[in-house]
Formats: structure tokens, C-alpha cells, sequence
């Protein structure tokens, strides 16, 4: 992958990971209900599960962050960058 193409093509390369991985995410959630296909949701979790609480009594701020990665996830990115070397 070379970047140096554009400043343009950054932005490409980035639009299209972030698509592939939602989309990935989304076919994994919607066929992982089908036996056949449940190793698509397979995945692991990192992040924190319950959010950090910081109260100053006006304000209250809370920070969460749960990432997860999955089979279907995965498959996505690789897709994307497969599509993104097609393209440009």
C-alpha cells in the first residue's frame, strides 16, 4: 500500500477499512443467529466494561471505550483493503 498517491487516498483507505469493519460487524450480529454461520460472531472484547466516573458535583463525566473484534470483523477489514488496492 502506498500512501504517498494522494492525500486523498489516505482518506479513501480510511473510509473504506471503517466501512469494511462495520460492515463485517453487521453481517456477523445478523447472521450469527444461523447455525451455520455462528463463527462469524466469534470474537473478544478489550476495553472497559463499566465506564471510569469522575463527579465534581456540578459535573459529571464519564469514559467508556469497549472494542471488539470479531471473525466477521476481520473479514471485513481484509475485504476492504483488498477493494481499496483494486481501486486505487
Amino acid at each position: 500500500m502506498n500512501f504517498n498517491k494522494t492525500p486523498k487516498s489516505r482518506w479513501v483507505f480510511l473510509i473504506l477499512l471503517l466501512a469494511g469493519i462495520v460492515v463485517g460487524g453487521f453481517l456477523g450480529d445478523t447472521l450469527g443467529g444461523i447455525t451455520y454461520f455462528k463463527w462469524l460472531n466469534y470474537g473478544k472484547n478489550f476495553g472497559l466494561d463499566t465506564p471510569l466516573v469522575l463527579d465534581l458535583g456540578i459535573l459529571k463525566f464519564q469514559f467508556a471505550l469497549l472494542i471488539r473484534f470479531t471473525i466477521s470483523g476481520i473479514l471485513g477489514m481484509i475485504i476492504s483493503v483488498l477493494v481499496y488496492k483494486k481501486v486505487c
